[in-house]
């Protein structure tokens, strides 16, 4: 008898709190997604962490050995020196600082703020530009994020709703179904138009890269996640990159409109029957009641007025002229037909 009260309290606790409980089981799910994440990334990258230390301490070596003129500090100081201007996008290498800081750089510069991808390659070297840098990001993302918003929106009609609404009305097939063969194909033609495409230009153009650092490339920036080690456009020989600027701005345009169709891909997917049930999974209950009720009101506001209504419901009631036209119109089309008194005596007998 206990254990049949308990099992029915866990059942309709279960029951209950079954969003908190599903949103609870989210919440695990991603910190242990973070830790393996930690896990093989350290497995995988520390042993060449390792490696790549003992190479540049053996490389430290040879050239202390072989140039006694220099001592330890002075070459120590100069490797600082150096590592230091290169967060700023200046090479010891190549010391061409207008590259970093011309119109197109800039552009290319602002665009990575703008869209929160940050390569982290090029920053403002002095106190007024990191001021208006913030100022500039302060005002510029919201209004890129406004942006991005109603470009997806605008495509999302041409390249999703239109087509979707299309094919299910031609070919009778259910919309979760229909959208979903509509998103997978989707996302395989943007894939191959902005990461396999691009990726084989700039393997083509970067004598450096391979075709995987390039999809990587690719990959990282569309997703605005934005590492910052590949960086296109960075040859100093000029026979390998003899139009830099023209280079850097395909880039910057590239940059933009892959992450306009990424996000309309993105939103495809979630707008699917299957995400949004999924979604619902962990919901509160008043949220979830609130969310199956949005499709009635929005049907209800895309009708017309209420005034439009109301009229509707009301009954008409016609003028009198109209019912004595009726009435006449009745008496003309059914014609007076005299009764007979064998009839009427029929009927009172």
């Amino acid at each position: 008898m206990v254990r049949s009260c308990t099992y029915g309290w866990c059942a309709r606790f279960v029951e209950r709190h079954q969003s908190a409980l599903n949103f609870a089981l989210l919440v695990v799910g991603y910190i242990l997604y973070l830790l393996i994440g930690a896990g093989i990334f350290s497995a995988i990258e520390l042993r060449y962490e390792q490696e790549l230390r003992q190479e540049l301490k053996a490389d430290q070596q040879d050239f202390l050995s072989s140039n006694p003129c220099v001592s330890q500090e002075r070459l120590n100081e100069l490797l600082a020196r150096a590592l230091e201007a290169s967060k700023y996008g200046v090479s010891v290498l190549d010391n061409d600082t207008e590259r970093n800081w011309d119109f197109v750089s800039s552009l290319f510069f602002t665009s990575t703020v703008l869209t929160t991808t940050g390569y982290g390659h090029t920053v403002p070297l002095s106190d007024e530009g990191k001021a208006f840098c913030i100022f500039y990001a302060l005002f510029g993302i919201p209004v890129t994020l406004f942006f991005l918003t109603v470009a997806v929106e605008r495509i999302m009609v041409l390249v999703t709703r239109r087509p979707v609404s299309y094919f299910h009305r031609r070919w009778a097939m259910s919309k979760s179904k229909l959208g979903a063969i509509h998103a997978t194909c989707l996302a395989i033609i943007m894939a191959l138009i902005f990461l396999i495409i691009p990726a084989w230009i700039l393997f083509s153009i970067e004598k450096d890269w391979n075709f995987l650092e390039s999809l990587y490339f690719c990959f990282i920036s569309l997703t605005t996640i934005g590492l910052g080690d590949y960086i296109p456009g960075e040859a100093r020989n000029e026979e390998d990159n003899p139009h830099p600027q023209l280079y850097r701005l395909s880039i910057t345009v590239y940059l933009l409109l892959g992450l306009v169709f990424v996000l309309v891909v993105l939103e495809t997917c979630c707008e699917l029957p299957q995400m949004r049930r999924l979604r619902q999974r962990f919901y509160q209950e008043r949220v979830r009641e609130l969310d199956s009720e949005t499709t009635n009101i929005i049907e209800q506001d895309h009708m017309s007025d209420p005034s439009h209504h109301m009229t509707d419901h009301l009954p008409v009631i016609p003028s009198v002229s109209e019912q004595a036209a009726s009435l006449q119109q009745d008496g003309k089309s059914m014609p007076y037909t005299p009764v007979s008194e064998s009839a009427v005596d029929s009927k009172l007998r």
